[in-house]
């Protein structure tokens, strides 16, 4: 059975900081492409991490492990001509390349949630930032621990200029000029 172009599945990796957005900005890229009349898997990277790779500590290996096994579910969702968005800190070029690989780099869109270390400490929902500066919290992406931005981002969204919804908005054209949807 052969596919249309746009029945294809495909991967929107969104990347970034711990509460850069990407859970949020996942959330609304989902509803759009609901819309669209595609069915969305969301990879959350705090869920995942919960359930599929749990046990494993913040070690850059770890980190790598934990990002390669979302890759790998996604690249079967994708397989399936399924769409996936995958919310992962995913901090190391390395593994985000591992993942592009497994998932195709013609299904593989990533997309830099770019937001200021100073913004995602406001935010801090969950106080790991506030934990992390006290050194209660070793390992930190972002304060102990680096964070990689991608050179190699297809799309920057930036969460202090646009609305989460505009930020879906602006991943979704992305996806329209592809002919991925």
């Amino acid at each position: 059975m052969t596919y249309a172009h746009k029945e294809r599945g495909f991967c929107v990796w969104l990347t970034g900081l711990s509460a850069a957005g990407k859970s949020t900005i996942a959330q609304s890229l989902a509803k759009l492409l609901l819309d669209r009349g595609r069915q969305v898997t969301i990879l959350d990277g705090d869920v995942v991490r919960r359930h599929l790779s749990k046990g494993l500590g913040f070690s850059r290996e770890d980190r790598n492990t934990n990002v390669r096994r979302i890759g790998f579910v996604a690249s079967e969702i994708v397989r399936h001509n399924g769409v996936v968005i995958c919310a992962a800190i995913s901090p190391y070029r390395e593994a985000r390349n591992d993942c592009r690989n497994m998932i195709g780099p013609d299904r593989f869109v990533l997309a830099f949630v770019d937001t200021p270390i100073a913004v995602c400490e406001q935010r801090d929902p969950k106080g790991l930032y506030v934990r992390a500066r006290r050194g209660e919290i070793t390992s930190f992406t972002g304060i102990d621990d680096p964070y990689e931005p991608p050179d190699d981002a297809e799309i920057v969204l930036t969460t202090t200029d646009y609305s989460p919804e505009e930020n879906a908005r602006k991943v979704t054209e992305y996806l329209l000029a592809q002919e991925l949807l």
